[in-house]
């Protein structure tokens, strides 16, 4: 598989292109799909590692203009070339969000839940967008299906990951929320990486700065947006989506749910531990601890009633 050589004479010349000294690129932490760099202080440059990354930058090239004209809080993209016919490489160059990231920042529980309150503001304004009402969007992916909970609680008993007691137990959970699930779910265009990583906070004000990595961006029901915070954090999201939106029932808890606790028994059919990641969900035993976590905090109504 081809890997993309961000060389010092490739980055010179990007940033040259952007009327940028070689000497004011500097890397900034990478992650799985690309390499980043600051270009001065106002410009960010994204090269992917490789090309089977390249589908999603393609992607988030013609997403992020759309999450912006919708009114989402995220970093305009400046240039984006995927020929690699002038510089040897495809990239892209987005302005620069200011804010460090939800991940590194040691908030207080209350910093925190406001942060998240203006997150779930922000994508009541991205899940206006569906496919009748956004603009063309062929690189986005409809969401390939739902997973069958029953089906995989049976598959995880068969190979022993949980005993018959547990998984009659899983099932009798799935039933009880499946009852509040909606028939037709709507379909909407998600981030798909709603996660503290990708969310960029100004440790001044605390307050959001911008949304970050739309490479997951698809249609699919919103509610799974609100599956990659910890449970403990979805009250407060919740909270400031329905600030914005007549759409979110009091269903929406148990919708919620449902994601989280699917999930997170699809991880532990796949118990490969991922030293280094920093995502919350990277250890096979994350989500469920993170539900455990939830649950035996004393959770508010309607939660206490779904578990």
């Amino acid at each position: 598989m081809p890997e993309y050589d961000a060389s010092d004479e490739t980055l010179a010349a990007i940033a040259a292109r952007h009327g940028v000294a070689a000497e004011r690129v500097r890397p900034l932490p990478a992650g799985v799909a690309n390499r980043v760099f600051l270009l001065g202080d106002d410009l960010v440059l994204r090269i992917p590692r490789a090309e089977r990354f390249l589908p999603d930058l393609v992607k988030e090239a013609a997403v992020i203009p759309v999450a912006v004209r919708a009114g989402v809080s995220t970093p305009e993209v400046v240039a984006f070339d995927d020929t690699c016919s002038a510089v040897g490489v495809p990239y892209m160059v987005l302005a620069r969000a200011r804010g460090t990231d939800l991940a590194g920042l040691d908030l207080p529980a209350a910093g925190t839940d406001l942060v998240l309150q203006q997150v779930g503001r922000e994508l009541a304004s991205l899940h206006r967008l569906s496919p009748a009402t956004a603009p063309a969007l062929p690189a986005v992916p409809m969401e390939d299906g739902a997973v069958d909970p029953w089906a995989l609680t049976g598959r995880l008993r068969e190979d022993g990951w949980v005993d018959a007691d547990a998984a009659r137990w899983l099932c009798g959970w799935f039933d009880r929320l499946s009852a509040h699930l909606p028939a037709d779910p709507p379909v909407v265009l998600v981030h798909g990486d709603i996660a503290p990583q990708n969310l960029l906070v100004s440790p001044g004000t605390g307050r959001l700065d911008g949304i970050v990595d739309w490479g997951d961006a698809q249609w699919a029901d919103p509610a799974t947006d609100f599956a990659k915070i910890p449970l403990t954090g979805i009250p407060a999201m919740l909270e400031g989506y329905r600030q914005e939106t007549a759409s979110a029932s009091p269903a929406w808890e148990a919708r919620v749910l449902w994601f989280h606790l699917v999930w997170a028994l699809g991880r532990l059919a796949d118990p490969v531990p991922r030293p280094g990641e920093r995502h919350w969900t990277a250890p096979p035993a994350g989500r469920l601890l993170g539900l455990l976590r939830f649950f035996a905090s004393g959770p508010p109504a309607p939660w206490d009633d779904l578990a």
